[in-house]
């Protein structure tokens, strides 16, 4: 199993010789599909042995990447799939006047990539938000696969349609929120995903920055710190530094659902 350290980064967030200085991640045992904890979240929660193990083959190689180190740009040319094994990662588009717009945050177990498949390029950019460790999924291996098991082909069809769903649900909560109930939702949203994975839904570390999760929202900066500090003062939640702890799911609940 081959494992390669990302040599993309975003030069702004630390000089090459921080780089340098730093400690090597922690070395993990080669993943399979088999023994992945994630593997419900991914393209295989149930397969037949010979199936499975042809996907443990496929997926070849792991990327880590530090925090700030860039997955794919922009305008790279698609060559397959990124399954999280460990860690997160943003997704990031550019506006029109060359602004970073934050379009989505994954967690482990999750697909990146899956916009790219029909223009074959990236129309967006993949950053890390920790350190982290993805395994690559390339797509001719993953379509050759699929054409060999149909209940591939239909969890291959179902990642997929998930990934447009959630898409759509970003939209509608774009489009259709109050400032106070898209923090709720996003707040909401983190805490249903963490808890899928087996993590504790009502703590968890925000990856994201306050400015970021506004550009993921479309607040401004001061919007999202002036909720979070609402928030906490009305007792909805209690905020640490970035770890929140959500201390009345039913009101949030409430709160995003309020017409």
């Amino acid at each position: 199993m081959q494992v390669v350290t990302a040599v993309q980064s975003t030069p702004s967030y630390r000089s090459q010789s921080t780089a340098m200085t730093r400690p090597p991640l922690r070395d993990v045992s080669a993943p399979s599909c088999s023994t992945c904890a994630f593997r419900k979240f991914c393209v295989s929660p149930k397969l037949d042995p010979d199936i499975a193990a042809a996907l443990d083959r496929l997926v070849g190689t792991r990327i880590r990447l530090r925090k700030g180190d860039v997955l794919f740009r922009i305008g790279d040319r698609f060559t397959g799939l990124f399954a999280v094994r460990m860690g997160s990662c943003k997704t990031v588009m550019l506006t029109d006047d060359g602004r970073e717009q934050v379009v989505g945050n994954h967690l482990p177990g999750e697909i990146i990539g899956v916009e790219a498949i029909a223009a074959e390029t990236h129309g967006c950019q993949a950053v890390a938000l920790e350190d982290s460790e993805v395994c690559t999924l390339p797509f001719d291996r993953i379509e050759a696969l699929a054409q060999l098991d149909p209940e591939f082909q239909h969890n291959l069809h179902r990642m997929m349609a998930k990934e447009v769903g959630r898409e759509r649900s970003t939209a509608l909560m774009l489009g259709t929120m109050r400032a106070e109930q898209r923090l709720s939702w996003f707040l909401l949203d983190l805490s249903n995903r963490y808890q899928a994975r087996g993590y504790s839904s009502s703590e968890f570390v925000l990856r994201m920055t306050r400015e970021e999760i506004g550009s993921q929202l479309g607040l401004k900066l001061e919007t999202v710190s002036r909720l979070f500090s609402r928030f906490h003062d009305e007792a909805l939640i209690h905020v640490r530094g970035r770890i929140v702890t959500l201390i009345d799911r039913i009101a949030l609940q409430q709160l995003m659902t309020a017409t």
